[in-house]
């Protein structure tokens, strides 16, 4: 039997050892040929045994991600829990994506849910208050699938809808106008791949990060799509943006229906797709609360008071 193990975002030879240390005392063990290549082990041997020195490996990759580093020492404690059937694994939540600055994973019971239906719905929404991760997890999600080569690029977007300032009196070109409204999307990917292979993806437009208003007139096939403060977009800018995704395609929407910029006069369009989409099969909605918040501890009770405040306003 063969099987391959992939390593990601992580250094290979945190895993392998200096002079591949850790997989020759794998070896030693187990009657098994271990070979790396690049960010590929390569398992041959009895199933019996490939089975198990492929988890082995996988619990390697959740210490060196837990602990930024895996000794001779925690390979032989791995080898001997394992292989005795006594290891208890320290976080049974799936790793959506491997990261020099360790695993992402879904941290709460609304994010759990966010990622169950990311792996079951091309199309998502995904609606909470601020700090829930959804953005970040999207981002995750589609560079995990651009990793397991599901798609051929990635691409996010958001609205460059004003929050008390008008783009024209903003210094600077259009690019620059555009930039900051972008940010919280640059900030997700530059977490998650390192800066000059994000620079290369860039530059060959494998990944784009680009304004709502440049999605106009384009078909996406076999991409990844990402929109971002969809509270924020019209109904057209929904409805456009909906219809863009071709083939072999998954997009995931986000926003927060607390924190609408638009003036009052205008529907948000992200609003109005919960009332008309919510019955369609193959369109899955998520949503988060402040119970979810993985930001500071005091945005939860910031978040709490405010809804607090909306819900007595109601009812007065």
């Amino acid at each position: 039997m063969k099987r391959t193990v992939k390593i990601e975002g992580i250094d290979p030879v945190g895993i392998a050892g200096v002079a591949d240390a850790n997989l020759k005392i794998i070896e030693d063990t187990f009657p098994c040929e271990i070979f790396l290549r690049g960010n590929t082990i390569r398992i041959g041997g009895e199933e019996k045994d490939v089975m198990v020195v492929e988890e082995i490996l996988s619990e390697m990759m959740n210490t060196y991600t837990r602990k930024n580093k895996l000794n001779t020492n925690d390979v032989r404690s791995l080898i001997a829990l394992i292989s005795e059937g006594d290891y208890q694994r320290e976080n049974q939540e799936p790793v959506i994506l491997y990261t020099s600055h360790g695993a992402i994973k879904p941290r709460t019971k609304g994010q759990r849910e966010y990622y169950e239906l990311s792996k079951k719905k091309d199309f998502l929404f995904s609606v909470g208050p601020a700090g829930t991760g959804k953005t970040y997890l999207a981002v995750a999600f589609a560079i995990a699938s651009l990793k397991r080569k599901e798609v051929k690029r990635i691409v996010l977007t958001r609205p460059a809808v004003e929050a008390g300032e008008r783009l024209g009196f903003l210094p600077g070109d259009l690019r620059e106008k555009i930039d900051p409204y972008l940010t919280p999307l640059y900030d997700a990917l530059n977490d998650m791949i390192p800066s000059e292979n994000l620079k290369t993806l860039m530059q060959n437009r494998t990944v784009e990060v680009i304004p709502l208003a440049y999605m106009r007139g384009r078909t996406l096939n076999s991409a990844f799509v990402i929109l971002d403060e969809a509270q924020n977009c019209s109904t057209m800018q929904m409805k456009m943006f909906l219809t863009r995704l071709g083939p072999n395609s998954k997009a995931i929407i986000t926003g927060d229906i607390t924190q609408i910029d638009l003036p009052r006069s205008d529907e948000s369009g992200l609003i109005q797709v919960i009332r008309i989409l919510k019955n369609i099969d193959g369109i899955g909605f998520s949503y988060t609360t402040e119970s979810d918040v993985v930001r500071h501890k005091l945005v939860k009770e910031i978040i709490k008071a405010y809804n607090n405040k909306d819900r007595e306003n109601h009812h007065e």
